[in-house]
């Protein structure tokens, strides 16, 4: 990239920034137009953020491409380039022709080796191999194998019950943004994206909703996506998976291992709650969301004008 470019994608990166930390009023006011017209622009906006791309598989439920989505600065995520999933280590022979047919040229797995030692590697098509790239989740895949394989009753409410589950998911999402491992993960990832020599890439974790969706948010408000719109995109999650961990709490109560299977919604959803306790915890860490980028990921002007170059049109 020419340094006439890169200075030009900088500016755009900046304004792109500086508009993602606008509150909502100031996005309309920013929009094209005023009065009706602006409200009909961002509408229109609103619609086609609301159009999700999903890769339909047999093996997973929650694979995406992360292209399509538009931004303040008057652009629109690349199709074709980024994907977000859940675990790939179930796919079916058609499912591993369809990823074949998406041209990956990396794939990124946020999980610990526990998660794949029970769940199994990923498969995927012939000559890709996954980039191992662990995210802590605190122990709760741990505890999870440990309070169904218990099928008592009393420990698993003890466990997850009482609001539990939730106060367990603020704390994982709140150490996306306080751990330097974590942090260092992700930022890593956003580096690859942000190469103009790397191919297609797809990052996943189990379920495609937690690391995964973290990232695909941070990603997503760094492009100058709208917020509204980049939580909507985390939100999705629960309508992907909501019939297969439905089926999940069904077989774990027919089979008598747990009695309320319901304790482990919290944990099998996504919620404004646990998103918010992340964004909470990088405003008191680091002043802003652009403040994390740049301090806490540690992503200078260049990489961030090389994201937007590369990823928006």
């Amino acid at each position: 990239m020419s340094r006439v470019r890169i200075r030009r994608a900088a500016a755009a990166a900046v304004a792109a920034l500086a508009l993602t930390t606008l509150p909502t009023a100031a996005h309309a006011a920013a929009a094209p137009g005023a009065g009706v017209s602006a409200r009909h622009h961002h509408q229109q906006q609103q619609q086609q953020a609301e159009t999700i791309r999903q890769i339909v598989l047999q093996g997973a439920v929650n694979v995406r491409d992360l292209g399509g989505y538009p931004t303040w600065t008057g652009g629109q995520v690349r199709q074709g380039l980024v994907y977000r999933s859940d675990a790939l280590g179930k796919l079916t022979d058609a499912d591993v022709t369809t990823v074949s047919g998406l041209g990956l040229t990396k794939v990124v797995d946020f999980r610990i080796p526990t998660e794949v030692q029970y769940d199994g590697a990923d498969r995927l098509p012939s000559g890709l191999s996954p980039t191992a790239r662990p995210v802590s989740d605190l122990g709760l895949y741990g505890t999870l194998v440990a309070a169904i394989g218990s099928g008592d009753p009393v420990a698993q409410e003890q466990m997850l019950g009482g609001g539990r589950a939730e106060a367990y998911m603020r704390d994982i999402y709140r150490t996306f943004v306080t751990s330097p491992e974590n942090r260092a993960q992700f930022a890593a990832t956003l580096r690859e994206l942000a190469d103009g020599r790397q191919g297609p890439v797809l990052y996943h974790c189990t379920s495609g909703k937690d690391r995964t969706g973290w990232m695909s948010y941070v990603l997503l408000r760094a492009l100058a996506v709208p917020e509204d719109t980049a939580e909507r995109d985390y939100l999705a999650s629960n309508t992907f998976r909501a019939a297969y961990d439905a089926r999940v709490r069904a077989g774990l109560k027919q089979s008598g291992r747990m009695q309320n299977p319901d304790l482990l919604i919290p944990l099998q959803e996504v919620r404004q709650d646990y998103l918010d306790s992340a964004t909470a915890q990088l405003e008191a860490d680091y002043g802003s969301f652009y403040g994390y980028l740049t301090q806490g990921l540690g992503l200078d002007l260049r990489a961030l004008a090389k994201l937007q170059s590369k990823l928006v049109r």
